[in-house]
């Protein structure tokens, strides 16, 4: 009786284990638990998008330009364009979660080197470290959540995807508020700011070679950079693990909804025009946005004239319309389409960036940045479902990290433009009006974009197929 009993005991231990590893499964493999993860992971990569508030401290630290300060962010976002396509591409073979650990690692490793190095070797050092390496990693890591979502959530692309996308936006609003609160940072920023404005009264030039700034507020903007590269790998390599594909099914009785008859690869996207002229949509939008957020808080100051503290507390609170425009023009285009979403991206940034000169009001300039950053982001969160639509799920990695090599030669034009024309003039008003023209110009791209007219059948036999609703529930498992 008593070893029936224990046998009894053990098989309830045994069934009870049994139910809490099938819950666990179950959580982790959720759709919804996959994409909060991968916009967890996304927050860590879109830290990115808080250059600006190191760009006044380190050429105040280091006697810089502009120029020289915004080439390491438009390297960063040159170099991500890079590591989205061989990111994209390696994700297709080797899964997501390899390749978001590389990229993340590599993001990680910049920042970490930025920091350790900056003050001994220069520029250059930042270059290779922020710029080239940190930039790579971020692309190889942006491209890994964006197309798993799009697998999990063939009916609702563009939701989810803004969903992941607005991770990345809203890390920078999240590492902006923790940056300022730093008591030595902010001291170095406050010190940065009083240089700035003795220059400009001055018209004068620093030394490069020397350090402007006192050591310790060398140290306390370099620190940062250090610091955050270990919280960076901790927190993303953590949210990394939740990344998947759906359940593959290969046979040919059902065809997927995330595959629309259509899995065109890199090289057949490349031979359509249609390709062309979403690359270029994304180009000029992101140029933009992009001439703002690099420049964010030494242009607010211009417009406004107020205290660099004011300013960078102000466009902290701005920035979360860059998360919030992913995921709502994402949601927006699920119901009137991508391309019409498009066309509205464009129409309205063409009148923020035309009045944004003349105001100089704090509540009027940041309703010309959020705007223009609730656009940026409605960039993101809109292209993804295009990508899958026109071209389809299957290879949406690398047919993704092609289209996102706008976004890195865009990284380069904008800040660059931004930079030299305040080299050259001492402001960044005259940056402003010819982008307003670009923009108009763009609005007529969408309305010419016509979805590529369908190839030969795609083949039922041995093609894989993701069915993350079919095969979820089928399988008794919550979606």
């Amino acid at each position: 009786m008593l070893q029936t009993d224990q046998a009894n005991a053990g098989l309830d231990a045994g069934m009870g284990k049994t139910a809490v590893q099938t819950t666990a499964s179950s959580v982790l493999d959720n759709r919804w638990t996959i994409a909060v993860g991968g916009a967890v992971f996304m927050m860590t990569l879109g830290t990115i998008y808080s250059w600006s508030l190191f760009a006044q401290p380190l050429l105040a630290c280091f006697g810089w330009s502009s120029t020289t300060v915004t080439w390491t962010f438009a390297l960063a976002i040159f170099s991500l364009g890079t590591g989205a396509v061989v990111g994209g591409r390696w994700q297709d073979k080797v899964g997501p979660r390899k390749v978001a650990l590389t990229g993340v690692l590599l993001w990680s490793l910049g920042n970490f080197l930025a920091g350790l190095g900056t003050a001994h070797f220069g520029a250059g050092w930042l270059y290779l470290t922020y710029g080239l390496v940190g930039g790579f990693g971020v692309g190889m890591g942006y491209v890994t959540p964006v197309a798993v979502v799009t697998k999990w959530f063939p009916e609702r692309r563009g939701l989810a995807g803004g969903m992941v996308v607005m991770g990345f936006g809203l890390g920078a609003v999240i590492y902006n508020f923790v940056v300022r609160s730093i008591p030595s940072f902010a001291a170095a920023a406050q010190a940065a700011a009083d240089y700035s404005a003795q220059v400009a009264a001055a018209q004068a030039t620093q030394n490069p070679a020397v350090l402007v700034l006192a050591q310790h507020h060398v140290s306390a903007v370099l620190d940062v950079f250090l610091y955050s590269g270990i919280a960076f790998a901790v927190l993303a390599g953590v949210s990394a693990a939740f990344l998947k594909n759906p359940p593959a099914e290969s046979h040919g009785d059902t065809i997927a909804p995330s595959s629309d008859a259509v899995a065109r690869t890199t090289r057949e996207m490349l031979r359509t025009p249609q390709f062309y002229l979403l690359w270029l949509m994304l180009f000029l939008n992101v140029t933009a946005g992009i001439l703002v957020i690099s420049n964010a808080v030494p242009m607010m100051q211009e417009l406004t004239s107020l205290t660099p503290a004011m300013v960078a507390a102000t466009y902290g609170g701005v920035a979360l319309f860059n998360a919030l425009g992913r995921f709502f023009w994402g949601a927006i285009s699920d119901r009137i389409g991508s391309v019409r979403t498009f066309a509205l991206i464009f129409g309205i940034q063409v009148v923020a960036f035309g009045l944004m000169d003349g105001i100089h009001g704090l509540f009027a300039v940041a309703a010309a940045y959020a705007i223009v950053l609730l656009c940026f982001g409605g960039g993101f969160g809109t292209m993804p479902s295009i990508i899958a639509e026109y071209f389809g799920a299957r290879h949406m990695g690398a047919n993704y990290g092609a289209i996102l090599t706008a976004w890195g030669v865009a990284g380069v034009a904008g800040p660059l433009f931004a930079a030299r024309v305040k080299d050259a003039t001492g402001s960044y008003a005259g940056a402003l009006l010819p982008v307003a023209c670009m923009l108009l110009g763009a609005v007529l791209l969408p309305l010419v974009l016509r979805k590529p007219k369908p190839s030969s059948p795609v083949s039922q036999g041995g093609e894989i197929k993701y069915l993350p609703v079919i095969v979820g529930r089928a399988a008794g498992r919550p979606d």
